[in-house]
């Protein structure tokens, strides 16, 4: 297409318009840029060199102004990413974790952009690296590790990686005695796998030609992959399968779930070859995940009204629903999110009033105990492990000024061993900086709560500028933790602010509820509202607050940018899902059929259509003036294709008022998570900085000189 672009070296491209016309509902949908999305965008995420020549010219173009538009920032891009990776520890380590005689961890090497896997003797001794994903990835484009499993005798390793950024894992089995991978690759999976107790047979989950993770195939060491054995098969499009093994190590989970609804099926790990064991037929918009101790299931459930989570147990040989037995009740507004059973306690990690803890529960007493801390905003999680008949328990802590903490915690004595601190190599003082839990008031009279950081010698009189980063979908959290990320900005005088909009289960599984399908507005009034009440109370400036959010997160940015563009000094919108009414009523897209409990589905139900039709960024543009956006995306994305971003683009370069200022740029060898590698990354949260410094003028650089 020889027109497609029209590009002049001062101006940004034009991508040249192609009406589509289609009737839904009665509806006479135009979309003049469909074009944008190549016929074959299957054979694109495996293989982003097939990409259209029309298609990559305009993608080209548009990388090309974005280059020419943030060249004055370019010495302020390489001083920030010296910043960000001066505060990365190059040669980091985890906490081993032992299993057996081993203790198993991951290490990284300086200068290197990937992890060693490695294990040593359980009580000490000489390390031996299992896996250097940095020879692994040379040569390559693009590399990402994915799910790494040793196998039950500790002789192999099981181990995924994905070269396109497609998220398509080839899977690769080690052994460990020589080192050396077997001749059995397993391509087009979703990357985890779960061994069975022989250590010979391997559980791993295929994605089906839709890119979903559909099909749990059993493997036996030492045969062709075109042997494997088909074990379950999803027969709803819109369910995903995972699988793993329960922490006893006695039975292979299948999990089947969207985003509502769950399923699980157990096999006996010893008898790999055995039949599956259905623990409860899925309910809609029911939701329970398992864990085994003796001749029992405990089971954690939003069933029969529990909105937010109770716990039972049911006989390990009975565990039908009308067998479940009450352990832990349903409270409302505390929100149970996950559970781990060992052999003597129950360990829960729940949310209320915002604030995350940790309850320990003696099995034998029925006697429980919290974990909690006193910071005003802080966040917590729990550490997996391999080891079920054990008092330890590992979590880590971290607060928005406080450098991530792992520590091990005898559930016994309740003694907490601090394992370790992250450090910050270039130095961090908590004491320099000040977080705080703020509300402010949504149009329905909603509290939002907001997590901020600011340094304690940032004067806060309405003049500084902000940062206002939001998600708000799929009942995802976004926790009030430790981001090295964020200093760079906040030590420049910005207010760094996580707006806990609803669409998230911030505020428990309510908030999750009243962010989604005929609420999802909320998502989007409830962000406007922080920022007006972060101005009104005087945090921030009016004229400089730059708005962040991806995925999901970058549909709220696109949202905001028609709802209230004068809000805002500048948007980033990494892999924006902004072409929301289009993808969902495409039922051949990856995340198409799994997405509908989230957003509704348009194709069948007419007020779903409208709605969404309401909503949609990309069909919301309109003759207005906008502010400054910096648009990321991923050309092998299979969560948000790259035409989603493209399509929104070229449409705000067609119809908004003026010029606005548009960077857009393209990963042509990266997916939905960015550049691959830990520091590869951090150019990328360089150049989002550099963009937010310059629009709010606290620098003197200015975007296209």
């Amino acid at each position: 297409m020889a027109d497609a672009i029209e590009t002049v070296s001062l101006h940004p491209p034009k991508a040249h318009a192609e009406p589509t016309h289609r009737t839904v509902h009665g509806v006479e949908l135009v979309d003049p840029y469909a074009w944008l999305r190549d016929e074959k965008w299957r054979e694109v995420m495996r293989d982003p060199s097939v990409l259209s020549d029309d298609i990559r010219a305009y993608l080209d173009a548009e990388n090309q102004y974005a280059e020419r538009m943030m060249a004055p920032t370019e010495a302020l891009q390489t001083a920030l990413f010296a910043e960000l990776k001066g505060r990365i520890k190059e040669d980091d380590s985890t906490v081993p974790s032992p299993d057996g005689p081993y203790a198993y961890g991951v290490r990284f090497v300086e200068g290197a952009e990937h992890p060693l896997v490695v294990r040593t003797p359980r009580d000490g001794g000489d390390e031996t690296v299992l896996l250097d994903a940095n020879k692994e990835a040379e040569g390559k484009g693009y590399f990402r590790l994915g799910g790494v499993e040793h196998s039950t005798d500790h002789r192999l390793l099981a181990w995924a990686a994905d070269e396109t950024g497609g998220e398509m894992f080839t899977l690769h089995i080690r052994d460990l005695a020589t080192g050396a991978d077997l001749d059995e690759r397993i391509e087009h999976t979703s990357g985890g796998s779960a061994w069975a107790a022989d250590g010979q047979t391997l559980f791993y989950v295929q994605l089906d030609d839709n890119h979903r993770p559909a099909r749990v195939f059993r493997h036996r060491v030492g045969t062709p992959a075109s042997d494997d054995v088909l074990v379950y098969e999803e027969p709803d499009p819109g369910f995903f399968v995972g699988v793993g093994r329960t922490l006893s190590d006695r039975f292979v989970v299948i999990d089947t779930h969207d985003h509502e609804t769950s399923e699980v099926h157990l096999i006996d790990a010893t008898a790999p070859e055995g039949a599956l064991k259905l623990i409860a037929p899925r309910v809609t918009e029911q939701e329970y995940d398992i864990d085994d101790h003796g001749d029992r299931l405990y089971i954690l459930t939003n069933a029969d009204g529990a909105e937010d989570f109770r716990i039972v147990t049911a006989p390990l040989d009975r565990p039908d629903r009308e067998n479940w037995q009450e352990l832990v009740p349903h409270v409302e507004g505390r929100l149970i999110l996950s559970m781990v059973v060992f052999s003597g306690h129950l360990v829960r990690l729940e949310r209320e009033d915002g604030l995350p803890r940790i309850i320990v529960r003696d099995l034998a007493t029925g006697d429980e105990h919290a974990i909690a801390f006193d910071e005003e905003a802080y966040s917590l999680g729990l550490v997996g492990g391999y080891e079920f008949d054990t008092t330890t328990l590992r979590f880590t802590y971290s607060s928005m000024t406080t450098p991530a903490r792992v520590y091990d915690y005898d559930m016994v004595t309740r003694e907490r061993m601090l394992r370790k601190e992250q450090e910050v190599p270039t130095g961090h003082d908590p004491a320099n900086y000040v977080t705080r839990r703020l509300h402010f008031k949504a149009p329905d009279g909603e509290e939002v709560p907001v997590s901020i950081l600011y340094r304690r010698d940032t004067s806060i009189d309405g003049t500084a500028p902000c940062l206002l980063y939001g998600y708000g979908s799929y009942g995802i959290t976004i926790p009030a933790s430790f981001s090295t990320n964020a200093l760079s900005l906040v030590d420049r005088g910005f207010v760094h602010a996580v707006a806990h909009i609803r669409g998230g289960r911030d505020k428990g599984y309510h908030w999750y509820r009243d962010g989604r399908r005929e609420k999802k507005e909320n998502t989007f009034t409830d962000f406007v509202a922080v920022a007006e009440g972060i101005v009104a109370d005087g945090w921030v400036a009016s004229d400089k607050i730059v708005a962040q959010g991806g995925s999901a997160g970058g549909m709220l940015m696109g949202a905001i940018a028609n709802m209230a563009p004068e809000r805002f000094r500048g948007i980033v919108a990494e892999v924006p899902f902004v072409d929301v009414l289009n993808t969902m009523l495409d039922p051949t897209l990856p995340l198409t059929p799994p997405e509908w409990p989230e957003w509704g589905n348009p194709i069948e139900d007419e007020a779903a259509f409208h709605r969404i039709r309401g909503y949609s960024p990309y069909d919301n543009v309109a003759a207005k003036t906008y502010p400054a956006l910096l648009v990321l995306a991923g050309v092998t994305d299979p969560r948000v294709t790259y035409w989603e971003p493209a399509k929104w683009v070229a449409r705000l370069r067609a119809t908004a008022a003026g010029e606005p200022l548009i960077v857009f740029k393209t990963n042509m060898d990266a997916g939905h998570g960015g550049a691959s590698g830990r520091f590869k990354r951090l150019e990328e949260v360089a150049l989002i900085q550099a963009f937010a410094l310059s629009v709010t003028g606290t620098v003197k650089e200015r975007l296209g000189g």
